[in-house]
């Protein structure tokens, strides 16, 4: 199945303001192109790019004073089929789990670890280590938050999310990666997009998502507790340790932005 994604952004900048963008599909995703997602920029403005501490493509640009666009579009080959997970699902001590896998056992700046680990060990202390675990926990998680626009906030916390109990999609994933971490199961934060093909039409407009992967079974595998269930079309843009690492931009001055539009859809 081909799927098409891509967006359109722009800002209103009052100054020429250096900007860093994380808006390219992931490279595990480079055999799967059919056409590639080149950043444009209007008006043109110089480019450069590199890869940041977890691989993740970003871009790096000076806009300029007043009105700034940017925009792409890809065509990806997916699987046409409900996503699964690998057969091993088990679980890893701490002292067996490879190197590169420890830095997201840690609290970072939205998932504050240490402040939930005496209510992940209470609710999930007698599951299986592993899959069956992280599993549990995004059940837990699906069930305690209700999704709503009106309560998403830059600032907000796992822990800010348990204790409200309301917010949107990377809220679920902080959520969930806080308390898999607690659970000594690393958890890493990841933000793309997810199509909806094979549901019944959606009327909200389309957003980039927010889920996350957790080290079990030997690999990392997806978990999404926003909707609970496999998609059909899912593409990862970037991972990081939360939502501070994987920003669609960080502006370094004054930049509003005045337009917002995301799709991801079958050809």
């Amino acid at each position: 199945m081909k799927l098409r994604v891509g967006y359109e952004l722009s800002y209103k900048c009052s100054q020429p303001t250096p900007m860093m963008l994380m808006l390219n599909t992931h490279f595990s995703h480079a055999e799967d192109m059919v056409e590639a997602d080149v950043l444009v920029i209007d008006p043109p403005v110089p480019t450069r790019q590199y890869r940041d501490l977890f691989g993740n493509l970003c871009s790096r640009i000076v806009a300029p004073a007043g009105h700034v666009q940017l925009r792409t579009t890809a065509l990806l080959n997916v699987p046409d089929e409900m996503e699964t997970r690998p057969v091993d699902g088990g679980g890893h001590p701490v002292e067996q789990l490879p190197d590169d896998t420890l830095v997201f056992l840690l609290g970072s700046r939205y998932c504050e670890t240490d402040l939930l680990v005496e209510v992940a060990w209470k609710i999930f202390g007698q599951c299986a280590p592993g899959r069956e675990t992280v599993l549990a926990i995004c059940d837990f998680v699906h069930r305690h938050i209700a999704f709503d626009y009106r309560h998403a906030r830059p600032t907000k916390t796992a822990v800010d999310v348990y204790r409200e109990r309301k917010g949107v999609c990377r809220d679920f994933a902080h959520l969930g990666v806080t308390l898999c971490r607690a659970m000594n199961i690393p958890a890493r934060y990841c933000t793309g997009y997810i199509s909806d093909v094979g549901l019944p039409p959606v009327t909200a407009p389309m957003d980039f998502a927010g889920w996350f992967q957790a080290y079990v079974g030997g690999s990392w595998q997806t978990f999404d507790p926003r909707n609970n269930a496999p998609r059909i079309g899912r593409v990862l843009m970037a991972y990081g340790r939360d939502a501070a690492d994987v920003a669609i931009s960080s502006a370094f001055g004054p930049a509003v932005l005045t337009h917002f539009e995301v799709h991801c859809d079958q050809e």
